[in-house]
């Protein structure tokens, strides 16, 4: 029994970890992306459709919405109305769930 427990509390911390840190960073000390990075848009291409765009929850468990091409925190409701000179199609759109299988 210790040992399933050592095990699980092994993966739920390397789990943490992983989804936590970006290149050995932690998104909770990124800025918040303002005006001069994000512009409003009137389409689909927002950052939700962005390939960069990654949601995550902090330690806090409050939801971070980050762009991991800017390297920045997105406020709630600009990732649906807002979008960067940066935003790029979204890989599974362009080559599908498994390109590597066609």
């Amino acid at each position: 029994m210790a040992v399933s427990r050592s095990s699980s509390r092994a993966r739920s911390t390397a789990r943490g970890a992983a989804s936590g840190s970006v290149a050995g960073t932690s998104c909770d000390n990124w800025p918040y992306l303002d005006e001069a990075v994000l512009r409003a848009s009137r389409s689909r291409k927002v950052c939700m459709t962005c390939h960069w765009f990654r949601h995550q929850a902090s330690v806090s468990c409050i939801p971070l919405l980050t762009c991991q091409l800017h390297q920045g925190l997105i406020s709630h409701g600009e990732h649906l109305t807002h979008r960067c000179s940066g935003w790029t199609e979204d890989l599974h759109r362009q080559q599908g769930w498994a390109p590597e299988v066609a």
